[in-house]
């Protein structure tokens, strides 16, 4: 007579193939919070560990280019800026372009630079690119803080007309907002630069001249109509626009303009994560 045992083999982990494009574990996402934290802790420490000045870095750039606008765009070129004052006009602009553009251009590297780890270990991918837009959010606080600072200096000692309404309430949206587009947008050039790289040198090109295509430098509401309906395809437009005017209490806010920047971000992040799933497949064959 012979028993047979079930001995069921108990597997901590277990590696099944995806096979959709669109698949995005989140619980495995949440299971890999730790590395989450530790990789933004690592962008954040490495970022100006060998630097003099360190972080003092994310006012004194904000400062810089502020002073710059002021002179060329609002003193050489002659730009109006309304009824705000040129330092808080030009400030807010760049507080919130600053947190878009690093994350787009940190995140779009993600292959490339992260090809070692990679190669050696598995974690979901995302992890990388989510580590990015959080870890940009210390430098973003940081100069949010500045323009609190030049905010209340104005207000108080120039008398300046500023006049925040609530539609400041929708700040947290914005930034949301804005991390998503950037995400969508890093994740799509990041898998579209491990076959072709001289599309790296291509795309930093265009976010330099795509900050001139946003209400940064000009009010959108010195210009026509016509222009303006131009300008608001850029889904930046809007939310610039939106926080300067929630803030400022000067610009134009419209909640057309907001939605399509809004489902303009959904349906990007959607396309970004069918590409980013196909490409991180196979990455390591072309890197």
């Amino acid at each position: 007579m012979f028993i047979v045992e079930d001995k069921t083999e108990q597997w901590d982990t277990e590696i099944k193939p995806r096979n959709g494009l669109f698949d995005v574990n989140l619980k495995e996402i949440w299971r890999y919070r730790d590395l989450l934290s530790l990789f933004v802790k690592r962008d954040i420490i490495t970022q100006y560990k060998q630097t003099i000045l360190g972080p003092a870095w994310f006012v004194i750039q904000p400062i810089l280019t502020t002073i710059m606008f002021m002179v060329v765009f609002g003193g050489i070129a002659g730009i109006k800026t309304g009824t705000v004052p040129q330092a808080l006009f030009y400030l807010a602009g760049i507080t919130m372009w600053n947190y878009f553009a690093d994350c787009l251009n940190k995140t779009s590297n993600t292959f490339t630079t992260n090809a070692a780890i990679f190669g050696k270990v598995y974690f979901p991918r995302l992890i990388v690119p989510l580590s990015v837009v959080g870890s940009n959010l210390v430098r973003f606080g940081i100069q949010m803080a500045l323009f609190v600072v030049v905010y209340l200096f104005y207000d108080i000692f120039m008398n300046a007309h500023v006049a925040p309404n609530r539609y400041i309430c929708l700040f947290p949206l914005l930034l949301l907002m804005l991390a998503g587009l950037a995400l969508g947008f890093g994740i799509l050039i990041s898998s579209m630069t491990t076959k072709y790289r001289d599309l790296t040198i291509l795309f930093g090109f265009i976010v330099q001249l795509w900050m001139y295509a946003t209400p940064i430098i000009y009010p959108l509401s010195r210009m026509s109509e016509e222009k303006q309906w131009i300008m608001t395809l850029n889904p930046l437009t809007s939310i610039i626009e939106t926080f300067k005017y929630g803030v400022l209490g000067e610009g134009i806010f419209n909640w057309w303009s907001l939605a399509y920047s809004f489902g303009f971000m959904l349906v990007l992040l959607c396309i970004g994560i069918v590409v980013f799933n196909k490409v991180q497949k196979s990455f390591m064959d072309t890197v």
